[in-house]
């Protein structure tokens, strides 16, 4: 795609879409948005059981609390039908009370491991979701810039926040709980064949019925989840857009249009609630209702055989068996609503998985090179390249920069000087021909390697959170403070930068928000320097300095990039006068190429730009 003007990149940032764009939005399904058809799948449980297999003691631990908790209540259950046949059938006092006194310490001891394993299943979600969360993280970072510039901020973050949390309570909720209530269906389920087989079959009457309950809603539960999920990452994305941009928002007096265009994302995702309330609340009391009645079906059934004369089945087993069905139905409703929650959770795990899986648009080959020297030659050759197929940014591009040359990239906005100058960083890797580094093809060249001999001050600069010293020295963090002061001294813009309240330990506030405009461009500046690297690339980076900074760091140009390979994609033609060489961009095509006298004596494009930027005197 073509380099955006300023005023499309400002309306961008400040989040103005109009409602075809909105719904494009709605409409648009990206890579990390294909999920599987299947409402639970086994295939992501087991990738999250992988992140727990580390922390296996925690596991296991939180495994035989659940196994103790979920026995607790059908032990209970089957010991009051024990005691009711027994000791109060045969008015035994001493028996009742050895009874009860063991009811009350298993009761305890249960209770004991209930809180183990809430606190153990609390901290293994704690230690999967960081390690869930770091990874992504981690692997954010080795994505190319192809993969930023196609995937909004706001639905990063929700990557994040949001679908992790979701993974996070599937994990320490949905999860064990689940195997309680399962287990304890178990329990209760062996007690009643062991006690009554033709009895237990009439409960199990209930499971077809729930079944079909489960078959009907289950889709319609897992679209409405996965609705949810998608609806809140575009309102975080529209929010995160719109306030980094709200100074371009209030300058074109867009509040009140991007306001009602939030609210209706607001309202698609209220609307979305809806429907997911309304299908649970559906759901769920139909479960409930059907265990109620298989309930009231059990007390006849059972009362009719306890009451017949000659039974074999004494009142007391017809309470233990009633208890033992009640247990046996309650969970029926909780693994309803885990499922729900399951739902939601396997959404987030699907689309933090999603960006795990992401494949990088390239990658450095296993055996890439790392020179031991490298004087800084830099050479195209013949370089194509485009952000889409069919709209090339760059055609045919070929010349030669010796070490220690420096040159300008001029043009008009939208020429390719950017994308020229990305190129040589090798934050993209070109469609044809080639950028060769010291005759080595960028290809083939380790990318940490070759940053590591390349300074830049990007056209946006950006500053990290923390104080100034911080982010001069985040190129090394082990330089000291008089490191800093000495680029900055180089720059002759050190008393500039201490008359920020604070100096060098100023705090910059988020994105640099403490400092001005200019300050945090002579920030980025020191920074590079501090690099000390071979090659030196000023993208735009004197466009936001005023006239009276600008003519300080002038001075301090030729020193700066004596020594060094250096490109300076100029907006300013002032910034020319150490320029050994000239390429002219026009279309993503280099039409010139010089020293800034020869483009001018032609009288072609250079000249052309020379004359409208008031330049023909300088």
């Amino acid at each position: 795609m073509k380099e955006k003007t300023g005023n499309e990149e400002k309306a961008r940032l400040a989040g103005i879409v109009d409602r075809d764009t909105l719904s494009h939005i709605r409409r648009e399904k990206g890579e990390e948005e294909e999920r599987s058809q299947a409402p639970l799948s086994f295939r992501v449980i087991r990738r999250l059981f992988r992140f727990a297999q580390p922390h296996r003691p925690l596991l296991m631990g939180t495994l035989a609390m659940v196994i103790l908790r979920a026995l607790q209540m059908p032990v209970l259950a089957w010991a009051v039908g024990a005691i009711v046949r027994g000791p109060i059938a045969q008015k035994d006092v001493p028996a009742l009370v050895w009874w009860v006194a063991g009811f009350a310490a298993f009761a305890l001891f249960t209770e004991v491991t209930f809180h183990y394993r809430v606190r153990w299943a609390l901290q293994l979600g704690e230690v999967v979701i960081h390690d869930l969360r770091e990874a992504m993280f981690r692997h954010w970072l080795r994505l190319t810039m192809g993969y930023f510039n196609t995937h909004a901020v706001g639905r990063l973050i929700s990557r994040l926040t949001g679908d992790a949390e979701n993974v996070r309570v599937g994990v320490q909720n949905v999860l064990f709980v689940s195997l309680v209530q399962a287990g304890q269906m178990i329990g209760c389920a062996a007690f009643m064949i062991w006690e009554d087989l033709t009895l237990f079959l009439v409960v199990l009457g209930m499971a077809p019925v729930v079944w079909l309950l489960n078959r009907f809603f289950r889709r319609r539960l897992s679209a409405a989840y996965r609705n949810q999920s998608d609806s809140f990452s575009r309102i975080t994305a529209t929010m995160a857009e719109s306030v980094s941009g709200i100074r371009v928002t209030q300058s074109f007096s867009r509040e009140g249009l991007n306001a009602s265009q939030f609210r209706d994302l607001v309202q698609d995702h209220a609307s979305i609630n809806l429907v997911s309330a309304r299908t649970s609340g559906t759901f769920l009391p139909l479960l409930e209702l059907n265990g109620q009645l298989f309930l009231a079906l059990l007390v006849v059934v059972g009362g009719w055989r306890a009451l017949q004369p000659g039974t074999d089945m004494p009142l007391g087993s017809v309470i233990q068996f009633f208890f033992l069905a009640g247990l046996f139905f309650s969970p029926i409703t909780v693994l309803g609503n885990m499922f729900n929650e399951a739902l939601n959770s396997m959404a987030g795990a699907e689309k933090v998985f999603a960006v795990l899986d992401t494949v990088p648009d390239w990658q450095d080959p296993p055996d890439a090179l790392a020179p031991e020297t490298f004087s800084g030659r830099v050479e195209f050759r013949e370089v194509g390249f485009s952000y889409t197929p069919d709209r090339p940014v760059l055609r045919s591009v070929s010349f030669v920069v010796e070490p220690g040359q420096c040159v300008a990239i001029v043009g008009a906005t939208g020429g390719g000087k950017s994308t020229l100058a990305s190129l040589i960083a090798k934050f993209y890797l070109p469609d044809e021909g080639a950028v060769l580094l010291d005759g080595i093809d960028t290809r083939e060249l380790s990318s940490p390697w070759l940053h590591g001999h390349l300074g830049i001050v990007p056209q946006q600069n950006h500053l990290f959170g923390g104080t100034i010293l911080d982010n001069i020295r985040v190129v090394r963090p082990g330089a000291t403070e008089a490191d800093a002061r000495e680029a900055l001294l180089r720059l002759d813009c050190l008393d500039t930068i201490e008359a920020a309240p604070g100096g060098l330990h100023a705090e910059v506030g988020e994105r640099g928000s403490g400092l001005s405009l200019g300050q945090r461009q002579l920030v980025c500046f020191a920074r590079a320097l501090l690099a000390d690297p071979e090659i030196l690339i000023l993208d735009e980076a004197t466009s936001a300095i005023d006239p009276l900074t600008e003519a300080r760091t002038q001075r301090a140009m030729r020193a700066l990039l004596a020594g060094r390979t250096s490109f300076i994609v100029a907006h300013r033609l002032s910034t020319l006068r150490y320029a050994d060489k000239v390429l002219v961009m026009d279309q993503g095509r280099l039409v010139e190429q010089g020293t800034p006298e020869e483009l001018r004596a032609r009288g072609g494009a250079f000249a052309s730009l020379w004359e409208k930027a008031g330049m023909h005197n300088g």
